[in-house]
């Protein structure tokens, strides 16, 4: 649920129409006489690679590639708007971080005041429009992650505005689907979920569920430029709202041996196989990920290690290795620390475990310590919550 609902603010924010893929790139049966640079053939194929690298965490080689954009066209909103775009994956990977923010932003700043100059001088330029459209919705997305939602819904009016100017080049509507994707399923989505944002649908047209996520299945399958971004998507809602786990680890597996460095495929990759039961995989996953973490690797950090630290501890827990499954609950307790997730479900679990595994060794006083920080992080009627209150009665703690 709580995944969805992020999904679904990113929807309402940018209007249900915008998405990376949708802005960044066009059909790649453009002409070389189209008037738009995203249509060029060789520049496609060059910020296809870019973009690989950029999924792939090698930062340098992709802004390496932008740098040679921007000298190339100074006064497109093209190259800025790349280079917002990898540190917006820098952001996606840790969201609670705002280390990035500002360099974020200012790139896309300055991506809009160009946009806004080529409109200026052609007010029918689609493009612009895009750049636009992809500026703003961003910015949007980054303000409600932040619970700006003054800034986050001028930002989501102007996204909107600027993408129903894009409409109607008939070059770039076929990429205008993974937008209609979200949308068709979050109109439907939302009001079932949280029916207090109805009036917020009022004005947009009817949704359908099942048509956006067919929808969604054919760009992940057929697209070219926006295979990742529905991909993503996709695999996020097999998990938390499809109830396919087994849809979303084919997916995250696949994301992860293409893009082998990105820690957010990684970690998803080791969710997937610990859910549906992959004990052995998901334990190998999980071990190399606290293993890049241990070494510093670019972009593997707390959130990455929360995840892994809490499936080995469920996995040595499962075969009876006690002191292993403490180790790795105790480094899921302290990521979450580290990254300020205390209210998190893998962090809370895990000090149920602690608890539990203290209670076990006649270590009352330890296991206090661990119940009364669960019931001081989490809500009286989560599970983990209740859970422990009932051991504590029974145990009499």
């Amino acid at each position: 649920m709580r995944e969805g609902l992020k999904m679904a603010v990113f929807f309402i924010i940018t209007g249900g129409l915008l998405s990376l893929a949708t802005l960044l790139t066009a059909q790649t049966t453009g002409t070389p006489t189209s008037p738009y640079l995203l249509l060029d053939k060789g520049l496609q194929y060059r910020i296809t690679k870019s973009i690989n690298s950029m999924y792939n965490f090698d930062f340098a080689t992709a802004e390496r590639d932008f740098s040679v954009i921007m000298y190339q066209y100074p006064e497109h909103p093209l190259p800025d708007f790349l280079m917002a775009l990898g540190y917006w994956w820098r952001i996606e990977v840790d969201i609670t971080n705002t280390r990035y923010d500002n360099i974020f932003i200012q790139y896309l700043d300055r991506a809009n005041s160009k946009a806004k100059k080529m409109l200026d001088a052609n007010p029918k330029n689609k493009e612009a429009a895009f750049f636009l459209a992809a500026g703003y919705g961003f910015q949007g997305r980054l303000y409600s992650e932040r619970k700006n939602w003054t800034k986050a819904t001028f930002a989501g009016k102007n996204a909107l505005s600027y993408m129903e100017m894009s409409r109607g080049e008939a070059e770039f509507n076929p990429e205008l689907l993974l937008g209609d994707a979200l949308f068709n399923y979050f109109a439907v989505w939302i009001p079932e979920n949280y029916p207090l944002l109805k009036p917020i649908l009022a004005f947009f047209p009817k949704g359908n569920k099942k048509l956006g996520l067919t929808q969604l299945e054919t760009v992940a399958s057929n697209a070219f430029y926006t295979r990742v971004e529905a991909q993503n998507f996709l695999f996020r809602l097999y998990g938390s709202e499809e109830k396919r786990p087994q849809d979303a680890l084919r997916i995250a597996e696949y994301l992860h041996e293409k893009f082998p460095n990105n820690p957010y495929f990684h970690r998803s990759y080791a969710r997937y196989l610990y859910t549906i039961g992959k004990w052995t995989t998901a334990m190998e996953a999980s071990l190399e990920i606290l293993d890049r973490i241990d070494k510093k690797q670019f972009g593997y950090e707390a959130t990455s290690g929360r995840y892994a630290g809490f499936y080995l501890g469920e996995y040595y827990s499962r075969i009876g290795n006690t002191a292993e499954a403490k180790r790795y609950y105790a480094r899921t307790v302290t990521f979450g620390e580290e990254s300020e997730s205390q209210e998190s479900g893998y962090y809370l679990y895990s000090l149920l475990a602690l608890g539990k595994i203290a209670t076990a060794e006649k270590n009352k006083a330890q296991a206090k310590i661990y119940f009364n920080a669960l019931k001081r992080y989490a809500k009286r009627k989560h599970p983990a919550h209740e859970e422990a209150r009932a051991f504590i009665k029974k145990n009499k703690l």
